[in-house]
């Protein structure tokens, strides 16, 4: 694999020197899946970038044995793909062209471990597993809080590979005895798929066993955590083809035999590739259930404190920063369950737009499950703060509106702290659907935003990814320029930039005021 720290363009050169695929007169398409927690999806897009079909297939509810524990079974996934990928070639419409290359994506950090026959050992600990402080604590002291960050870019978190592994290791060493492979979901569900064991660098990086700087493992984390290298599937750029679709794979899911597939990315990068977040400067804020900021950047820009994660971008010689905050959408959900039951979120939105920006002094702090960006406290609690009688209950929605908007904003305050440039944002999940939330983040944040005419997703990104490694598109930068449509552009308001700055200020006293409360 070619050296990318330098070149953002070397993978491309050197993928034009080894093949010439490109077909743009042959109609074709490309499939995109995402293995997430709830289920897997699957669609199919066009030569010229457009959404054809898609389809889902739920999963079996993740088990929690314990309290803080998350395991799904990674043959649900496979059977999930098999039904997704059929389901979404069904509902294309006729003629049916030949689908010329495949792109995986899914949730990221879960620990697939296979003996040396390729049979899965346990069940997978998924991403919002939180049993492993105690790995993480061990890891920091075996090898060194700022150490760790020099060398994989990040600290030890419970969500993270690595600490999953020692876990086992430690609570079950019958099992880590026999581990032969590990992976990731969505690259056990591309082992089914073609029999290979491959990552790509952006997936990888979420494992604390990369070396984000290089975009390669790393001897020195693996060798201290006791992670034979032979463990470790081969690392890819996302859009490189690292597999093609086996005969028994053929005959499960409709796919042709020797289609290939390509290395693909996590969901974080994928959907960014989907939003067209791909160069640096550009940026996201994406609201579903938590809530991230995704920023490109031209070198890997490390936090000292390890306040945001640190990962390769699924563009070939690109990386990327990414805040997160864990109850994003969570919070406006959990407002409607618990108060505004029988009411929708268009009823409850239209009433907080008639409050003033800032909600009369009344701050939600949305810290329901803790926070990771940028306090790294999972102890910490939500709250509402300086409630008067002069708030009703529009005040409240508002105010949680507002509230999750300035733990993003948060994010981009460690940005301008890191010199990470931002030229445009770009929104998407929920918050990017209702009219009053993108006009409270422009205001939050300060920058114009925009909204896509069609977010479709990391599944969606990822069959962009199969065109570029197939030689369809010639970059990433081409095949979003092709498929990507920004629908509207909203200016922050004047009196809400006022409004949102002292807002902003004040809010920030609350994390120092709620910490000391446990």
């Amino acid at each position: 694999m070619p050296d990318l720290s330098d070149a953002p363009q070397s993978w491309y050169a050197a993928c034009a020197e080894k093949t010439d695929l490109r077909k743009e007169c042959t109609p074709m398409w490309f499939l995109g899946m995402d293995v997430g927690t709830g289920g897997t999806r699957a669609v199919v897009v066009d030569g010229d970038g457009r959404l054809i079909s898609g389809a889902a297939s739920e999963h079996a509810p993740f088990r929690t044995p314990h309290p803080g524990w998350a395991e799904q079974d990674p043959e649900d996934w496979w059977r999930a793909a098999q039904e997704a990928i059929k389901l979404a070639l069904a509902a294309a419409p006729e003629p049916h062209q030949p689908v010329a290359g495949i792109g995986l994506t899914g949730q990221m950090h879960g620990a697939v471990m296979l003996d040396q026959n390729g049979a899965v050992l346990r069940p997978s600990l998924i991403w919002c597993d939180t049993r492993t402080q105690p790995e993480c604590d061990w890891l920091h002291e075996k090898i060194g809080y700022e150490k760790l960050i020099e060398l994989t870019c990040n600290p030890a978190l419970p969500n993270f590979t690595l600490t999953k592994l020692l876990w086992v290791k430690k609570h079950e060493p019958e099992i880590f005895a026999k581990i032969r492979h590990i992976m990731c979901p969505k690259d056990y569900v591309r082992y089914r798929l073609t029999g290979e064991f491959a990552i790509d660098v952006q997936e990888a990086s979420g494992t604390l066993l990369l070396d984000v700087t290089h975009r390669r493992w790393s001897k020195e984390v693996a060798e201290a955590a006791g992670i034979p290298e032979s463990w470790l599937p081969k690392v890819y750029e996302s859009p490189e083809v690292c597999a093609r679709i086996s005969e028994t794979a053929a005959g499960l899911t409709g796919l042709a035999p020797g289609t290939p597939v390509v290395a693909g990315a996590g969901d974080q990068g994928a959907g960014a590739v989907g939003m067209g977040i791909l160069q640096p400067g550009s940026v996201s804020a994406t609201i579903g259930t938590s809530g991230v900021v995704f920023a490109a950047t031209a070198q890997p820009t490390k936090d000292p404190k390890g306040r945001m994660h640190t990962f390769c971008h699924a563009v070939p010689g690109v990386w990327h920063v990414m805040g997160v905050t864990q109850s994003a959408g969570l919070s406006l959900n959990w407002l409607k369950q618990t108060f505004f039951a029988g009411q929708d979120y268009d009823s409850m939105t239209a009433a907080a737009g008639n409050i003033p920006a800032g909600s009369e002094g009344l701050m939600w702090a949305p810290y329901l499950l803790g926070e990771r960006t940028p306090h790294l406290d999972p102890q910490v609690r939500a709250a509402f703060a300086c409630i008067s009688t002069v708030h009703t209950a529009a005040h409240f929605t508002r105010a949680v509106l507002e509230g999750v908007a300035y733990s993003l904003q948060d994010t981009f305050t460690l940005f301008a702290e890191l010199g990470i440039p931002v030229s445009a944002v770009r929104l998407g999940g929920g918050g990017a659907r209702g009219p009053l939330w993108r006009k409270i983040q422009a205001g939050v944040y300060g920058q114009t935003v925009e909204v896509l005419t069609a977010e479709e997703g990391g599944a969606f990104g990822c069959a962009l990814m199969a065109g570029v490694g197939t030689g369809h598109w010639a970059s990433l930068d081409a095949a979003c320029g092709q498929a990507i449509e920004v629908a509207q552009r909203i200016e922050p308001d004047p009196i809400d930039l006022a409004a949102y700055k002292s807002g902003y200020a004040e809010w920030r006293k609350l994390y120092p005021a709620l910490k000391t409360l446990r």
